[in-house]
């Protein structure tokens, strides 16, 4: 297994090196020249080039694939440096310590996580067993789209991009999809880390402002991976406080306080012992769930949103879309500020025609795009906006404003927008998605607590950031960005107030105006209204941000001279901070339609793209205050940049067992199932080696044991978690009556009708272990007399149907 981190860990490194000629050449305007991004942009290249060959069926899954497709990029990689070589050899002697710094960054970061998961390695509960089941089926599909693992039959209805990417990496690397799972998280975090420090230190090296002196552009831009990966919001604190018993009258075990505060797992008396370490099992869960929606009655709803953040993702160590997709955002957000810095001001040309942009910077940022859209398909609207935002600002810079300017945008988005989808055609055409249309959010605004509880770590260096630029007197248009944010909120609530009176035409509607203890449509919103200005602080505070972002911003946009790089800068960061800020403000009025039918999701997804915009700018505007604020602004954010490593001090040390796990150390996600199954461990190793085939298992709710065979084989089921399948298609259809039918197979004593389920599903395997006989009451004479038995251990048996059945 160290053999397999190594050649991992080296394959990731070596493939930065050999892609570092196209990000050279790519990122042509930053000082760093793309070194901080060549490994993730590496992979991403790699991968599209890949999983498009196999999808048209000009290579396949397979070890020789994919070194075809990494030849490709070392082609690409040569024609990027031709007649560069002598200078980007210069410029690598002339940055070797930054180059080391890169490296060093890169392998505490992989290291560290490695250890993490290797402390606490199994994918058991949460969305665990679903990644696990998409990695190992992408091992066992010849070619793409891959087999969906949960629905025999199917090809997988989800971005799932990033499961391609780490069975590129397995497969080259000789990895178990166990020990993958870990290995890519490692990754994943080892490359957020080096993107943003390389955002923060091309951010640091192009600001030259009269107001602040030179400052150490190495050291300074650690604050962006510490803001990205470990800053945390302020929940650990309201979890000390409780265990150590603040507030609490124990006489009566109640408190006013905690009652105030309201958050769910807060609300009962700690157990002893009283301290300020949280004690209470997986205390450090309640931190992803500071927001609760509380109605017009005051009942706290059962969905109440999911609100995530970095360091929290990677103490629970799933490897879902919005981690994976983590270092691509570093790589978008470090194209968008190449464009910004005039990377789309050159002309190009493809056969004969002039494009108004270099050819290779489109194709980039198209391949990254449709790649966003792939790896977690909530992040493309506000990246895309990034993106093509940046070239809109830096238009107005050089050349003022006009309305042209937004032909000149429409000549970039529309391109770009429609190249991405073309590019990743076989993905959209395949895709299902849950989510069906936007519905109206009146009755849950957000408390202003829990905005500050959530993201205080962040609003604190952005609001110092803001009284530092009104200090140095930096253009600001208050009126302006006012009217238009009041507007912005005005609009999204006239949005969410129609569509609430719509809504209340149905069944659905009425029912819901009922259950908040109002006769009418207009009565629930007056109450309402009452409603939102009692949780008034909240939208107060967003308002704010807001306000004060889109106000720097508008008094900075006008032609500016090249030399003024330090407003310029600001601005790129002012564009970071409004729309991290809409991201935040919009599921206050609307949310997304899905399976859930709450705002949740919406939350999770927005709260979480805000974030990673705002940790960046909170860096930034953290150096910018080190540097050049007063002491008392210096003393009151180095607070709070304590405050916010509290919690993954605890959580990680919690989560690991003091990183000295009772079952010793072990990459493998899948060893767990070894240690507590043995038998069905070894029949599920004999399935892994077996012909390709559909298995039939049992069948049970979402989030347990249920489907551990085809998640750990990589062999579809006939039905995995029938929960997840109805999120991923919208609806249940695909699903139809297999739980009954698999039902039918395991309990039925008739041949015929067993083989009629046999033959509808293609079954290959039929799989009798404990959760079988426990959940069906297992007939399995029938499949003794008629069908050979492949495998027995035990008292797991699996019966193989031949072909002539």
């Amino acid at each position: 297994m160290i053999i397999n981190l190594l050649f991992w860990y080296f394959v990731i490194v070596l493939l930065g090196w050999l892609c570092f000629p196209i990000s050279y050449r790519l990122f042509s305007r930053l000082p760093d020249r793309g070194y901080s991004f060549s490994r993730i942009l590496g992979l991403l290249i790699w991968g599209f080039i890949f999983w498009s060959m196999c999808s048209l069926g000009l290579l396949q899954n397979s070890p020789g694939g994919i070194l075809l497709a990494i030849i490709i990029v070392l082609g690409l990689s040569v024609w990027a440096g031709w007649h560069q070589w002598g200078e980007i050899w210069a410029w690598l002697k002339a940055h070797q310590r930054y180059i080391l710094m890169i490296e060093a960054l890169f392998l505490v970061g992989f290291v560290f996580m490695s250890l993490v998961r290797s402390s606490d390695p199994s994918a058991t509960g949460t969305e665990k067993p679903m990644e696990l089941a998409f990695i190992n089926a992408i091992l066992n599909s010849k070619t793409f789209p891959p087999h969906d693992p949960w629905l025999s039959g199917y090809a997988i209805s989800y971005y799932h991009f990033g499961y391609i990417l780490v069975a590129m990496l397995a497969k080259l690397t000789f990895t178990s999809g166990g020990v993958a799972f870990n290995l890519m998280l490692a990754s994943i975090f080892g490359m957020s880390a080096v993107g943003a420090y390389g955002i923060l230190y091309n951010l640091i090296k192009n600001y030259r402002s009269k107001f602040t002196r030179d400052f150490n552009a190495l050291s300074w831009a650690l604050l962006g991976p510490i803001f990205l990966l470990f800053i945390s919001n302020l929940e650990v604190l309201l979890e000390m406080a409780h265990q150590a018993g603040l507030g609490w009258d124990f006489a009566t075990n109640t408190s006013k306080f905690w009652q105030w505060v309201n958050i769910e797992s807060l609300l009962s008396p700690p157990n002893p012992p009283l301290t300020f370490i949280p004690q209470r099992f997986w205390w450090w869960w309640q931190a992803s769930r500071v927001v609760h929606d509380i109605d017009l009655l005051g009942n706290v709803s059962a969905l109440s949103p999911i609100d995530e953040f970095p360091a929290f993702s990677f103490v629970l160590g799933d490897l879902h879309p919005h981690v994976l997709v983590m270092p691509f955002v570093m790589l978008v957000i470090g194209l968008a500020f190449q464009i910004f810095l005039g990377g789309m001001d050159e002309r190009g040309k493809i056969f004969n025609f002039t494009l108004p942009y270099p050819l290779d910077s489109f194709m980039v940022s198209a391949v990254l795009m449709g790649g966003i859209a792939f790896l977690n398909t909530w992040d493309l609207p506000v990246y895309f906006v990034l993106l093509v935002g940046a070239y809109f600002l830096r238009q107005i810079l050089t050349k003022g404003w006009h309305w042209e300017r937004i032909f000149e945008l429409l000549t970039l988005a529309i391109p770009l927008g429609v190249s991405a989808i073309v590019l990743y055609l076989p993905f959209f055409i395949s895709f299902q998605s849950q989510a069906g249309g936007i519905l109206p959010n009146i009755v849950y605004p957000t408390r202003g607590l829990y905005f500050w509880v959530m993201f205080g770590t962040l609003f604190l260096p952005l609001l110092l950031f803001f009284g530092w630029l009104r200090q140095k007197r930096f253009p600001i248009k208050w009126q302006k960005g006012a009217i238009l944010i009041a507007l912005l909120i005005a609009l999204l609530y006239l949005i969410s107030v129609s569509l609430g009176f719509l809504l209340s035409r149905t069944a659905i509607g009425q029912q819901f105006i009922t259950s908040q203890g109002q006769s009418s449509a207009v009565g629930l919103l007056i109450a309402a209204v009452r409603h939102r200005l009692s949780f008034g602080f909240g939208l107060l505070t967003l308002a704010a941000i807001l306000t004060l972002g889109l106000s720097y911003l508008l008094g900075s946009l006008r032609k500016t001279e090249d030399e003024d790089r330090g407003k310029t800068v600001i601005i790129f960061v002012l564009l970071q901070i409004v729309l991290g800020g809409v991201m935040v403000l919009a599921p206050e009025f609307v949310y997304l339609q899905d399976s859930f039918g709450a705002r949740m999701n919406t939350i999770f997804k927005f709260y979480y793209q805000a974030w990673m915009l705002w940790s960046i700018s909170a860096g930034f505007g953290a150096v910018i205050i080190f540097n050049s604020g007063k002491w008392f602004s210096k003393l009151i954010l180095s607070l709070f940049i304590l405050l916010g490593l509290l919690y993954p001090t605890f959580a990680f040390i919690d989560k690991t067992e003091g990183f000295n796990p009772a079952n010793g150390y072990t990459l493998d996600a899948s060893a767990y199932f070894e240690d507590y199954q043995p038998d069905e461990a070894a029949a599920i190793a004999w399935l892994r080696a077996a012909p390709q085939g559909v298995v039939a298992e049992a069948i049970g709710g979402q989030y347990s044991a249920y489907a551990r065979v085809s998640t750990l084989s990589g062999k579809p089921t006939v039905l995995g978690w029938p929960g997840h399948e109805g999120q991923w298609r919208g609806g249940y259809e695909e699903v139809g009556s297999r739980e009954s039918d698999v039902r039918q197979l395991y309990e039925t004593s008739n041949w015929q009708s067993a083989l009629e389920i046999i033959q509808r599903y293609d079954i290959r395997y039929i799989y009798i272990g404990s959760l079988e006989m426990n959940t069906y009451g297992v007939n399995a004479i029938k499949f003794e007399q008629f069908l050979d038995l492949g495998f027995e251990q035990g008292a797991v048996r699996v019966f193989i149907v031949s072909q002539m059945d």
